[in-house]
């Protein structure tokens, strides 16, 4: 595949994936437990909320995005976001920001490649992806960015992306992320 090759002649420094390392600490373990005691009484926006701030909280992140998967059309539904364009009041108004999948059953663009492939990923300089294609006017500059696909057995069904971290993204912050991902699936397969 193109893409694929493409990312593989980036420098490493500038891109990376985890280390496929599910991080336990007691940061992990008071999130599992909270989400877990949540899930009966909480809606999905109230769990949402809570792995937002936890995603950026554990890798240092200014900006989150958290999404779960319509299963009824395959929408990419942002339901807990940092406010990163004038129109996402009108996004937080509505409840959701909603990424309709294209014909083709691809999200595309950055912030749809680990929808698509499945794939964690860190990058450094966002704009260098090849999967990217620029930002939407007014939309906050993205300095790196880190995305992973949330996952149920081997289907995808949300997303968490951050960006604009205190410090350089690793491989550490993609597990993390990862990990959390883990998480918020099995919240989302009880809820959706």
């Amino acid at each position: 595949m193109k893409e694929d090759n493409m990312i593989k002649e980036q420098n490493f420094s500038n891109y990376g994936m985890g280390s496929d390392t599910k991080i336990e600490n007691q940061d992990i373990f008071s999130l599992r437990k909270k989400i877990l005691n949540m899930q009966e009484n909480s809606s999905l926006k109230e769990i949402s909320d809570i792995i937002m701030e936890e995603s950026k909280r554990l890798t240092h992140s200014k900006n989150c995005y958290v999404a779960y998967i319509d299963p009824k059309n395959k929408d990419s539904v942002g339901i807990s976001f940092s406010h990163m364009t004038d129109g996402c009041q009108m996004y937080a108004d509505m409840g959701e920001a909603r990424f309709k999948i294209r014909t083709d059953g691809t999200y595309g663009g950055l912030l749809g490649y680990s929808l698509d492939t499945g794939e964690s990923f860190y990058i450094h300089n966002p704009s260098k992806h090849p999967a990217a294609h620029g930002l939407p006017e007014g939309h906050i500059p993205v300095y790196q960015f880190l995305s992973v696909p949330v996952k149920y057995g081997h289907n995808i069904i949300g997303q968490i992306v951050l960006g604009n971290p205190e410090k350089d993204y690793d491989s550490l912050d993609v597990d993390i992320a990862d990990t959390i991902a883990d998480i918020y699936a099995t919240a989302l397969q009880k809820l959706l």
